[in-house]
């Protein structure tokens, strides 16, 4: 399957598009689609993409989560859910042109007159929630416990709304389907569209008596416990997804997921960069002239690295395997130790004496220093 194209780049706009230039640039390519009107052989395709992208994008709900998460935020949608509240047939006959005889759902749902079904089932919508973690645990992965609190379907009446025993009755102006369909004549034929119910409000049933502990909304609010299962190598804005722990669906449709979105406390040591660590230490002057071996912290235990002779303020050393390990692949990232090296700020008289020796032999080669810079610093220290 093609991957889907970025709806900003479908409309040709910019990501801080208004809500008038986004219609503009919709108006000028669905008026260029439009199955009635262009000869292209793939118009249909493209008129559904770029409504499609509409209709998030003018949504500002939907748009807030697409600028988030992508593609990826519009999981749990439905095609139907996506056009859900805009009124194509109005906007089509602002625009000055019509929808062909028949509703403009048919594009995008199938053809045969077949309307939406306002009162079937609906998936529940999925939850986010923010997970702060250490590196510590992104290291070694760990199971949390959190505490989410979304709309479950009411114990009581099982979601109908209505009190348990009472009578249900079927909507006389729609006869239970939950919709009617109105139709206009225009210069350019009949337009047709499909809306949920005004008596109903699209349920295709009338309920007397609603339910004492959910009045009569089919849903409570529920704070459960839930154990998401963080995997090793998870990284800033890495999304933990738990099934069927989302919002509960109406009319018996199913559960919407939750997702944990991870965010990883700074560390005092390390700084991250994918799988890859980065850390900083001080050494000596003497370290840094004679060379030696210095412990060195990582994310589970102390390991030794070699300092060589002579090494120079701002030297990076690599490590590697070291690293936090991969999300995408086996195995780890690397350690990369940069070391600084320290001046000491108080020195004794000895001490004095015996750098200024070291100064009158090395002479320039404190300016150029060489391999007999370092070992007449031996000889004197």
């Amino acid at each position: 399957m093609a991957e889907k194209r970025d709806y900003y780049e479908v409309l040709g706009v910019d990501k801080g598009a208004n809500a008038k230039e986004i219609k503009k640039a919709y108006r000028k390519l669905a008026m260029k689609y439009h199955p009635d009107r262009s000869e292209e052989p793939d118009a249909t395709e493209k008129f559904k993409e770029v409504s499609e992208a509409y209709a998030v994008l003018s949504d500002e709900n939907k748009k807030q989560r697409y600028d988030q998460f992508g593609h990826a935020g519009m999981d749990g949608f439905s095609q139907e859910d996506i056009f859900n509240n805009i009124n194509f047939e109005d906007i089509f006959q602002e625009f000055g042109f019509g929808g062909g005889g028949g509703s403009i759902f048919d594009i995008f749902f199938g053809g045969g007159g077949r309307s939406r079904n306002y009162n079937g089932p609906q998936r529940g919508s999925d939850v986010y929630y923010d997970l702060e973690i250490t590196l510590e645990d992104a290291y070694n992965g760990i199971l949390k416990e959190i505490k989410v609190t979304r709309n479950r379907t009411c114990p009581e009446c099982d979601g109908s709304k209505a009190e348990p025993g009472s009578k249900i009755d079927t909507c006389s102006t729609c006869g239970g389907t939950g919709q009617v369909k109105t139709v206009r004549n225009t210069i350019l034929g009949q337009m047709a569209s499909v809306q949920p119910c005004p008596n109903c409000k699209g349920e295709g049933k009338i309920i007397s008596n609603p339910c004492h502990n959910c009045h009569g909304r089919g849903f409570v609010r529920q704070s459960n416990t839930i154990a998401v299962n963080i995997p090793p190598g998870v990284d800033n804005g890495s999304r933990i997804r738990v099934p069927g722990e989302g919002e509960s669906g109406l009319r018996n449709g199913p559960a919407g997921d939750l997702y944990a979105i991870i965010h990883i406390k700074h560390h005092k040591l390390f700084e991250r960069d994918g799988s890859n660590l980065y850390l900083e230490i001080p050494i000596s002057f003497v370290q840094a002239a004679l060379g030696g071996n210095t412990d060195i912290p990582t994310l589970t235990k102390n390991i030794e690295l070699k300092i060589p002779a002579g090494t120079q303020t701002d030297t990076t050393f690599r490590l590697k395997g070291h690293g936090m390990p991969s999300l995408r692949h086996k195995g780890f990232g690397n350690l990369y130790v940069n070391v600084r090296v320290v001046t000491p700020r108080k020195l004794s008289s000895k001490q004095k004496k015996l750098l200024r020796k070291f100064e009158s032999i090395s002479g320039d080669e404190l300016i150029n220093p060489n391999k007999g810079f370092f070992d007449k610093l031996k000889d004197a220290l």
